[in-house]
């Protein structure tokens, strides 16, 4: 072939490139709508220091126990901190930015502005802890077994994308069987990517103890099943100076400190046997951290505040069970519940109400639905009740003196014209069945909030029995569905997207180990759902959720909680953060160890 045919041939494949590529560009970071922070050459993240002394031990709590190394199944319980420290991403999210990934093992990405595929290509310094580079084939491997072999959560996360293909070695391709879906691209940046020679021989579905391979910034040194992990951190770490790492992973190893019982855990705190903890309940905060050790200073409590979405918690019916598919019933149970008198006598002042799923952001639906709001909404009017139209949701309120007569009352009156009765003290359903179920909880500590729940539930005739199981088997079930209330939490971010699926979709509902712990089929929600993941601007993502959680809330799916908008962690006083903080997520990776006078 003559130089000229070469040339004239180069041209034309180039041009067909370029046409099917829908005119791509190449970016070092992707965002939901480009507005990008930090440019092309940035040097590290505002909210670390870059300059952190590197070195020491930091000792964290776990509950529980643990019996795998392999997180991505649903087999086992896998080890704390493993996605965290073995594996790489493609990308690193910021924590000062809405939702903006930066390139990790990707040093660039390109994509068309209909984000209908994306391409990215890997350092060309990638490697993994044994020296083997990191390859396109690699993602390629670990995509195709997450979604084939993996939890079920993989496969509806990554449930739109068509295609993925090897273009080289360090360039790989992903093909979306969707336009438009501004998160998509995002979402496969997070993927963690692990080393196809390492599976070569190993069924991928099995749950293991072996130590696991990875390119991230530690490997596990020791393991001890049920009870400890540690993670040294690896000299030879490919990535240790890139900007998206610089001021992080700063100690010399990490380790989990694992406790069947949260109330040792503690006291084995205030003695030193690790060194940080985040509070979640208030009664601890407020009372049991009084000791010799916080006296003395040997370690510190601290309140940091965050812009974080709260999301939901609360007491979850699960609607698989017959008794729950009764909307009025789910609706009256609420009133039995007094989070005033918790939040006083319980929770030392320290918690406001959650009414939003969520809570805490600009996406929380407010007042009546506007204008925009309302365009998504009446399209299903007659599939959903006039109060989503009409009304803001509000959770029961009581006067907090512990006897919420008229609460109940109230629920006994909607109860009695649903066709409800009750015999011998015993709430009967209208087809003559008891309205008797079981609150199942993963720790003691939630014991001292539902007994009083359960107590005003049996004033309506209604039998719950509280029951706690050990943390493994609390998970098991979870899994499985085999529960008729729990308490759980939905988490948010500040851009809802494709996860909201997981949460909320009639097809996430059959799927065992789905986050659809409630059983949602519901057609109008599934709609929505699908409206937040195709905006196409930052508005109109705050009108569909705004839209969606409505209709959530009008659902009456789960008792809602309390939530609080601010960390509260304790820790040894030799532990330093920089400052500030950043606003919109917490990474104890940022902190240092400070070297003692």
């Amino acid at each position: 072939m003559t130089f000229f045919l070469r040339t004239v041939l180069a041209a034309l494949l180039a041009v067909t490139t370029l046409t099917q590529a829908g005119a791509a560009e190449r970016f070092h970071a992707l965002s939901m709508y480009g507005d990008v922070k930090y440019p092309s050459g940035f040097t590290h993240f505002d909210y670390v220091n870059p300059d952190a002394p590197r070195g020491g031990d930091l000792k964290l709590f776990q509950p529980g126990s643990f019996d795998s190394l392999h997180p991505f199944i649903s087999k086992g319980i896998p080890a704390a901190g493993l996605t965290d420290y073995i594996w790489d991403t493609l990308t690193v999210r910021s924590l000062d930015e809405p939702f903006t990934e930066y390139g990790l093992l990707a040093e660039s990405m390109e994509m068309p502005k209909d984000r209908s595929w994306i391409v990215f290509t890997l350092r060309e310094q990638a490697r993994f802890a044994d020296g083997a580079p990191v390859t396109a084939a690699d993602v390629v491997f670990t995509f195709n077994a997450l979604v084939e072999k993996g939890a079920p959560f993989f496969a509806a996360y990554y449930g739109s994308v068509a295609n993925v293909e090897a273009l080289d070695k360090r360039r790989v391709k992903f093909t979306f069987s969707e336009q438009n879906n501004r998160e998509l691209p995002l979402i496969i940046g997070q993927l963690p990517v692990l080393p196809a020679h390492a599976w070569k021989d190993r069924d991928f579905s099995r749950s293991s103890l072996d130590k696991p391979l990875g390119s991230g910034p530690y490997r596990v040194a020791e393991v001890k099943p049920g009870k400890r992990i540690v993670y040294q951190r690896r000299d030879d770490y490919w990535a240790r100076d890139l900007p998206v790492n610089r001021g992080r992973f700063n100690f010399a190893s990490v380790s989990f400190e694992y406790f069947l019982d949260e109330s040792v855990a503690l006291e084995a705190f205030k003695g030193g046997a690790y060194d940080f903890r985040q509070e979640n309940s208030a009664k601890n905060w407020a009372t049991a951290y009084e000791s010799p050790a916080l006296r003395s200073g040997r370690i510190t409590k601290e309140e940091i505040a965050n812009r974080q979405p709260a999301g939901m918690q609360g007491f979850v019916y699960n609607l698989r069970r017959p008794l729950f598919q009764d909307k009025v019933l789910r609706e009256a149970l609420a009133y039995a519940m007094d989070f005033e008198w918790s939040n006083q006598n319980l929770f030392y002042g320290q918690y406001t109400r959650t009414r939003s799923y969520f809570q805490n952001s600009e996406m929380a639906a407010t007042g009546r639905p506007d204008e925009d709001e309302l365009a998504l909404l009446a399209p299903h009017r007659d599939q959903l009740p006039e109060a989503v139209f009409t009304q803001a949701y509000q959770p029961p309120v009581t006067d907090g003196s512990g006897n919420p007569r008229r609460n109940l009352r109230k629920a006994q009156q909607m109860l009695k014209d649903a066709g409800y009765k009750v015999v011998d003290n015993q709430l009967m359903t209208p087809d003559g069945k008891p309205v008797s179920f079981e609150i199942m909880l993963g720790s003691r500590l939630f014991e001292r909030v539902v007994l009083p729940f359960a107590r005003n539930l049996k004033i309506l005739g209604v039998h719950a029995d509280v029951r706690t199981v050990d943390r493994n088997q609390y998970i098991d079930r979870i899994r499985q569905f085999d529960y008729d209330m729990i308490v759980y939490t939905f988490p948010q971010s500040l851009s809802p997207g494709n996860e909201q699926r997981d949460f909320w979709s009639s097809a996430a509902a059959d799927k065992t180990d789905s986050r659809n712990v409630a059983g949602i089929k519901d057609p109008v929600v599934d709609a929505l759902v699908e409206k937040v993941i195709a905006a196409d601007s930052r508005q109109q993502l705050i009108t569909a959720t705004r839209a969606l959680d409505r209709v959530l809330q009008w659902g009456h799916y789960v008792i809602p909680h309390w939530h609080i908008d601010r960390y509260r962690v304790a820790y040894d006083s030799d532990l330093a953060h920089p400052e500030p903080l950043p606003p919109l997520g917490f990474d104890i990776d940022i902190w240092w160890r400070q070297e003692k006078d």
